[in-house]
């Protein structure tokens, strides 16, 4: 299958690591060309860089970009994006407080985004999985959110290929939910990481 992902940072790395693994053709579009083009060299095989230019061909699109750069690829492309499964890995968090998402009231960025792009078949996933877990280990947990069943079908088809094991939440309406449930993963990381850090030290006492 062929995947375009949108964004060339650590979320677009550990994903892109994945698919091409998983043995999908994987397509890397960035405002800035070069980045594409180094971050498809670092997957390998299987992978190319590209501008920034429009979804034709692409049988997945993954928006692997900050909440504001997905809603205006959306936008931008909506017309592109109509009849495939569009992928929204964010999280609409705000950074300057870490308290709180930037989303309208009860409405998530899966929601806006699947807005922007009525054709769009809109799948949240990937936003509660960490970028470097993604890269370095093994299964993990990926939960899916979506209003077309085929599109999850596609999603949960790449996850496996990914070694990655997808769980069905239900409806998109559910993507607000996961939204959240980042947010507080986020602002707990340290004490997480810092309990796990203990038990390990006890264990090998």
């Amino acid at each position: 299958m062929e995947v375009l992902i949108v964004g060339s940072g650590n979320m677009a790395r550990g994903i892109g690591l994945r698919l091409v693994r998983g043995g999908h053709r994987v397509r890397i579009a960035d405002r800035e060309p070069d980045k594409a083009a180094d971050l498809a060299a670092e997957l390998g095989d299987g992978a190319a860089g590209e501008p920034l230019n429009n979804a034709a061909g692409a049988e997945v699109v993954v928006l692997a970009t900050p909440y504001e750069g997905s809603r205006q690829v959306a936008e931008m492309w909506a017309g592109d994006l109509a009849g495939k499964t569009v992928v929204d890995i964010c999280n609409p968090v705000d950074f300057d407080t870490f308290d709180g998402l930037v989303t309208p009231a009860g409405k998530s960025a899966a929601e806006e985004i699947a807005e922007a792009a009525p054709g769009a078949r809109v799948v949240k996933a990937f936003n509660t999985t960490f970028a470097s877990r993604l890269a370095n280990s093994g299964p993990l947990d990926v939960f899916i959110a979506g209003d077309d069943p085929e599109a999850k079908q596609v999603v949960s088809g790449l996850c496996l290929d990914a070694d990655l094991r997808p769980i069905d939440v239900g409806g998109l309406k559910h993507a607000a939910a996961l939204e959240s449930f980042q947010l507080l993963h986020m602002k707990v990381q340290d004490q997480i990481s810092g309990n796990w850090s203990t038990e390990l030290a006890l264990k090998s006492a």
